[in-house]
């Protein structure tokens, strides 16, 4: 997913990386990774759930990396950011209320943690003098039709315009947005899986035109890695990534299953988009992602012109029905995670 412009080159070595949301999918790939590749000096751990904590501790992964620090807190506690973020370099912000129908039922909590919590990521992170802070976004915040997508739209936002909060010199915020993670916790893959093991008569299926884009953890991971080093300050990163239909990943991880047509939840959307037509930001366009440009800071669109980037079609409308690239069975099996198949 790399080309020559925005191949993954950051350097993190003798840095101090806090991820918030460390103990979930992407937060416990994300560490592993970054262990693996970097010499920290060290990489802070936040989260809530000290069950999940422990578990990751006592793993044999990460047990005994003596880079690893793990802290107990919550993005809606301003104060303990402001603990957690002393001598901080690097924040990749993972943290969130995810979960569609989840969140329709508890929009006062996805508020509290998807909104508040950015406000408080930027205030805290701007404070402790933090380099960089790059947070994850989603489809669903483009267009949004449901709280979550709602919230995270207007983290978006926060995290864009923060650049004119922190100054010249100051902390810079990104955003890197993409869709579907396949196998992650609570989406489809492992559902398909756990009723075919349940030798379930049938498969739920919402519509039979539903796409969505798909990328895998590891893909998503490297996205963040070299959008961190293409980052000059307020850009949303958007990888290129391939669409599937949801009748078609039924057909091909649970072919002898039939399908039954059960309707859209509620805020749930039949295509997803990751750059609007209505968009009025410019965008630009590198062989492997778009760069959504901040408004007011053409400093960022001309610096990145100069290292290749080319605007990109004007009302262009990036969605999962209209893409260029489409998932086969074989691309499907590649990107699932080993215990998928």
């Amino acid at each position: 997913m790399h080309n020559k412009n925005s191949k993954n080159s950051v350097d993190l070595n003798g840095q101090t990386v806090l991820v918030t949301g460390g103990t979930g999918s992407f937060g416990q790939r994300f560490v592993r990774l970054a262990l693996d590749r970097y010499k920290l000096k060290k990489l802070i751990i936040l989260s809530r759930d000290e069950h999940k904590q422990y578990a990751m501790q006592q793993s044999t992964e990460f047990s005994g990396r003596s880079e690893l620090r793990f802290f107990i807190g919550d993005i809606r506690d301003l104060e303990r950011l402001h603990m957690a973020m002393r001598n901080v370099d690097l924040i990749v912000h993972a943290a969130a209320m995810k979960h569609v129908p989840t969140t329709e039922y508890n929009p006062m909590e996805c508020i509290h943690t998807n909104i508040t919590g950015a406000e408080n990521i930027v205030t805290a992170s701007i404070y402790c003098g933090v380099k960089r802070v790059i947070a994850l976004s989603t489809d669903k915040a483009v267009n949004p039709i449901n709280i979550y997508g709602a919230s995270k739209f207007a983290a978006d936002k926060i995290f864009v315009a923060a650049n004119r909060l922190s100054g010249d010199g100051g902390t810079k915020f990104s955003v890197v947005r993409y869709g579907n993670v396949v196998g992650s916790r609570g989406s489809i893959v492992p559902l398909i899986k756990q009723l075919t093991e349940e030798k379930a008569s049938s498969l739920p299926l919402t519509d039979e035109r539903m796409t969505r884009f798909w990328i895998s953890l590891d893909q998503g991971i490297n996205f963040v890695l070299s959008s961190i080093d293409l980052m000059q300050g307020g850009e949303i990163f958007v990888p290129k990534i391939p669409s599937m239909t949801i009748k078609d990943m039924m057909e091909t991880l649970a072919p002898d299953i039939p399908r039954r047509i059960v309707g859209l939840r509620p805020g749930e959307k039949v295509h997803e988009v990751l750059i609007s037509e209505e968009d009025t930001a410019t965008v630009l366009e590198l062989t492997d992602r778009f760069i959504v440009c901040p408004p007011q800071a053409p400093s960022v669109q001309a610096t990145h012109e100069e290292h290749g980037a080319k605007v990109a079609p004007a009302g262009l409308r990036y969605a999962s029905d209209n893409n260029k690239v489409w998932l086969d069975p074989q691309g499907l099996k590649k990107l699932l995670p080993p215990d998928s198949h």
